[in-house]
């Protein structure tokens, strides 16, 4: 569960990228977080997770305050950036084995998770090369596979499945339906509206720091007193912004 309460980030003490924004994330739930490319998505994220630092506001994640507890908040989570390019002379293998260290996964359980998390994403071949020889989707894959070795009750994705192949995109889709089904909770950023549209209990619009809409599909539906497509009602909501 992630609770959210007045989050606020200001660049050059003046532009706001996140303005006093409210969200409550709930267990059993994949939450779509969606809005146009610089709307503060990605700051959003990084706050929650404790990247960057919070101008204002409350992050709890668990119930475990991130700012006040930071250690205790990133045990709660699993993170996925928006960009995979990281690590890069470290082997697949040795990047997964460090993740795994971090959040303290047992020895006797590394293997297992290791090897069904590679064969999930087509990535047994590939853990002893170098991740700087690896494409753009693999780099992704790995920093899946380490962002859930520790199997994280909350997962924050900041749009995972960019650069993955079809298969691997709907394993992950697949892998968050079921994380959300156990009671569990996904909070995850896209823009890519046909995903949303498929996968997501409920959403959130974020243009330009501010929150537009929250609530599921059906819900914006109703709000916009027609059936229309998602994409339709998404531009309908930013394009006065």
């Amino acid at each position: 569960m992630i609770e959210i309460t007045n989050l606020t980030k200001s660049y050059n003490g003046k532009t706001k990228a996140v303005d006093s924004i409210n969200l409550s994330i709930d267990r059993g739930e994949i939450f779509g977080f969606l809005g146009p490319n610089g709307a503060g998505k990605t700051t959003t994220l990084k706050m929650i997770t404790g990247i960057i630092d919070i101008d204002g506001g409350q992050v709890k994640i668990n119930g475990v305050d991130n700012q006040k507890n930071p250690i205790d908040a990133k045990k709660q989570f699993g993170y996925v950036p928006d960009s995979p390019d990281m690590f890069l002379r470290l082997k697949g293998i040795e990047y997964i084995n460090f993740m795994a260290d971090i959040y303290d996964v047992p020895t006797d359980e590394r293997k297992g998770k290791i090897e069904k998390l590679a064969k999930v994403f087509d990535m047994n071949s590939a853990l002893g090369d170098q991740i700087q020889s690896y494409s753009h989707g693999m780099r992704q894959k790995i920093v899946i596979m380490g962002a859930l070795i520790h199997d994280p009750e909350v997962w924050i994705l900041d749009e995972p499945l960019t650069g993955l192949d079809p298969k691997s995109s709907f394993s992950l889709k697949e892998m968050m339906r079921q994380h959300a089904d156990s009671g569990k909770t996904v909070f995850f950023s896209t823009h890519v509206l046909e995903v949303a549209e498929k996968i997501c209990d409920r959403v959130a619009i974020i243009n330009k720091g501010k929150i537009l809409f929250c609530g599921t599909i059906e819900e914006m539906r109703e709000h916009f007193k027609a059936n229309e497509s998602l994409e339709k009602m998404f531009l309908e909501l930013t394009e006065d912004e």
